[in-house]
């Protein structure tokens, strides 16, 4: 059976263009605007006739035409190149991306693409996580997460000085059991992993023999769908 093919295939090249997750930006070899597609116009509010010819920079600033050049020449010896910039839509708002730049022989030899990935989802969600891992880190109550088994996976500083150990190294060898085996601890270890969760007093001897009264919190650690292991608190009360 013989192979179909498009009569029209600046028809197929723009729906290949209409398809695609990002915003692509297709310039003649010095940067000038030749073709956008659907995705550029939904993040940057303009229009093709309203960009057509001029320099790509109007997208993104720091792309002039002598920044094209470089790039441009550095092409010549890779397949593309990844840079981090920021975009700015036509209202003036600041659009975090990460750029990728090759060379298309599209209507002229080193014509560009420059397919552009809006990033700031990833930074809101990167600076949220590191501010998370900060707070986690400086809590004054024992933090921990295990995994199904039982193996510790991450602690806090608190916890490694709460236990005796020397680093997060040596707190991946141990397991939830070898802290906390008392009554109704292991018991409540399961009941997380089933999804429940559970807030425990219990009486504990201290370093210096005296008794301390401590809260201890074990909850599911819950990713998506799947409850991967346990996370908990130890705090003295």
């Amino acid at each position: 059976m013989a192979l179909f093919i498009p009569k029209d295939r600046k028809s197929l090249f723009r729906q290949f263009l209409a398809g695609m997750y990002d915003a692509v930006v297709i310039t003649d070899p010095n940067g000038h605007i030749l073709e956008i597609n659907p995705r550029t116009v939904e993040y940057f509010g303009r229009e093709p006739e309203d960009v057509l010819d001029k320099p790509v920079s109007v997208f993104i600033p720091g792309l002039k035409q002598d920044v094209v050049a470089r790039i441009r020449r550095g092409l010549e010896g890779d397949r593309h190149v990844v840079i981090d910039a920021n975009a700015v839509t036509r209202d003036g708002v600041k659009i975090a991306c990460e750029v990728a730049v090759s060379a298309i022989d599209l209507m002229n030899p080193g014509d560009l693409i420059f397919t552009i990935r809006n990033v700031e989802r990833r930074r809101e969600y990167m600076n949220a996580f590191r501010a998370k891992a900060n707070a986690f880190q400086i809590s004054q109550t024992a933090l921990f997460c295990c995994g199904a088994d039982g193996a510790l996976c991450e602690c806090n500083d608190t916890f490694l000085m709460m236990f005796g150990l020397k680093d997060l190294a040596e707190a991946r060898t141990r397991r939830f059991s070898d802290f906390m085996n008392d009554d109704p601890l292991p018991e409540n270890f399961r009941k997380a992993l089933a999804g429940e969760t559970t807030v425990t007093g219990i009486v504990a001897e201290g370093d210096g023999g005296d008794q301390e009264e401590l809260e201890i919190i074990l909850a599911p650690n819950v990713v998506g769908r799947k409850n991967n292991g346990v996370v908990g608190s130890v705090l003295k009360v």
